[in-house]
């Protein structure tokens, strides 16, 4: 059996690689997905926020991880149109529901957000 070339690589030049590919999805992300650069954006204003907020470490450690995670929801969520589109641009009730499955799981993601900074900022200290 013959690997792909990715796939026969191993130790620092396949984590080289992966860093490479990762780097190709933000760029394609951020070129191609305005969501995903209107959530960039509310990072940039949210996690420094964070950092001033008057929190535990624990609480500002979480604060950030929900808006990162926010991100990878939308990245993967762009990922699965991505796939799904490249099956096919038909309209199809599975690549419907496919789409707006992904689209409920960032719109989950972001009501954590609003839940955790809720609970945290709002909650009794």
């Amino acid at each position: 059996m013959t690997l792909p070339p990715a796939k026969g690589r191993r130790g620092l030049a396949r984590i080289i690689a992966a860093a490479g590919y990762s780097r190709d999805g933000f760029l394609a992300a951020f070129k191609g997905e305005a969501a995903f650069r209107q959530l960039l954006l509310l990072n940039v204003v949210l996690i420094p926020l964070a950092c001033f907020c008057p929190v535990s470490r624990g609480e500002r450690a979480l604060m950030i991880a929900v808006c990162l995670l926010s991100l990878i929801v939308e990245l993967f969520n762009s990922a699965i149109e991505a796939v799904v589109d490249r099956i096919s641009t038909e309209r199809h009730p599975l690549s419907k529901n496919a789409k707006d499955m992904g689209s409920a799981a960032q719109f989950v993601a972001l009501v954590l957000i609003a839940t955790v900074w809720a609970v945290i900022l709002l909650g009794p200290t």
